[in-house]
């Protein structure tokens, strides 16, 4: 645990810094943090990441440093705004990147899924309108969704929580490049 947490501790304490002026209050949230985690790391669910676990109990342990004090200041109105922007922006910039990506797939299974998925047509409609067996028209929706699948993920590493893509990291050189022209083409 120590070494995962170490990879993260600055990006918390500059996440808590941004919602508390004290860098005293700053280390003991932060400290307050690892003991949680430390404490709780049963918890962490094997599709959750790690980080995006740990920004979530950040986030609660600075809401409860505010409940305690004393003066019961305000909770800064941006403290889950902050993150859920950040999240959303992720979501847009990786739907940027599927679109293209969907152009690598092959016809016979492109076709069905951007149906099924983007056009939101009924499997049965789809299989009507490509002349294809209903069982035959999901079998192409879902081997599209495994290749499409296969293709993010030689892509781009991604951090799930929550049911949903919280942030994302191309993998090497060639993913970067071909993710930048790809975004670079459809916006």
């Amino acid at each position: 645990m120590f070494s995962e947490w170490e990879s993260h501790r600055q990006q918390l304490k500059s996440y808590i810094n941004k919602k508390v002026d004290d860098p005293n209050i700053v280390e003991d949230i932060l400290h307050d943090v690892y003991i949680k985690a430390s404490a709780n790391l049963k918890q962490l669910k094997k599709k959750t990441s790690l980080k995006s676990w740990l920004y979530s109990i950040t986030k609660n342990t600075i809401i409860d440093y505010y409940r305690k004090r004393e003066n019961y200041d305000e909770l800064p109105e941006n403290i889950v705004e902050e993150r859920d922007d950040y999240v959303e922006k992720n979501h847009q910039d990786i739907a940027k990147c599927i679109v293209p990506l969907l152009q690598e797939l092959p016809e016979k299974y492109r076709i069905p899924l951007e149906l099924s998925e983007l056009e939101e047509i009924s499997q049965q409609d789809i299989a009507s309108k490509l002349g294809l067996s209903l069982s035959c028209a999901k079998s192409r929706v879902q081997r599209g969704r495994h290749k499409l699948r296969e293709i993010i993920l030689a892509c781009c590493d991604f951090e799930i929580a929550n049911g949903g893509i919280t942030d994302y990291t191309p993998r090497n050189e060639k993913a970067l490049k071909y993710y930048d022209n790809m975004r670079r083409r459809f916006t």
